[in-house]
């Protein structure tokens, strides 16, 4: 039987967690208030995991989400995760969600149109909800409808994920920001 292993480590809004058994991550956890929170979280999830430090592909992961947690741009879809311990239709979800990058959002009904099936924006819902990946599968830069924000299982919920992709610098709604109406030449400088 192999190990499931996990390693926590702070980013700039929170204690997260990444879970893996051999090579391959079998889940991720959003960030935390603190490390006991943590800890007591990953205990529910996985309570066979045992800590150990990040080297490789676990470093590797650490660092890309720290870097993305403090605005630059991180694709962390390339990382190794156990996709097939998934229904046929979340995978589907999350493959979609795997190709939004930071900065941009999709609605849950884009989504649902992306994997062929138009009416099961719900459905897409329900399984971002069930995403054993999150950030890794960036199922914060899923949206509702009309810019409205969904659901969100972190702790400090939706809050944590319009935190998420304020830093992401993502637009949540069609509708242009103040400075956007502007013309080019009246706009403030961006930083």
């Amino acid at each position: 039987m192999v190990t499931q292993h996990f390693h926590l480590f702070d980013t700039a809004i929170g204690t997260c967690a990444l879970i893996w058994e051999g090579a391959c991550f079998i889940g991720a956890q959003l960030p935390e208030r603190d490390e006991e929170t943590a800890r007591r979280r990953l205990a529910r999830r996985f309570p066979e995991a045992v800590e150990a430090p990040a080297e490789g592909i676990v470093a590797e992961a650490v660092a890309g989400i720290r870097a993305l947690f403090t605005g630059e741009k991180r694709d962390l879809s390339h990382l190794p995760m156990a996709l097939e311990s998934v229904s046929e239709f979340n995978r589907k979800v999350y493959e979609v969600a795997l190709s939004i990058p930071p900065g941009e959002t999709l609605t849950y009904g884009e989504v649902a149109q992306r994997i062929g099936d138009p009416g099961a924006a719900r459905a897409v819902g329900v399984a971002l909800g069930q995403n054993p990946w999150p950030i890794i599968v960036p199922c914060h830069r899923v949206l509702a409808a009309g810019g409205k924000t969904g659901g969100f299982s972190a702790d400090g919920g939706v809050e944590t994920k319009l935190r998420i992709l304020t830093i992401e610098k993502a637009r949540t709604s069609a509708e242009p920001g103040l400075f956007e109406a502007l013309p080019l030449a009246a706009r403030p400088p961006r930083h």
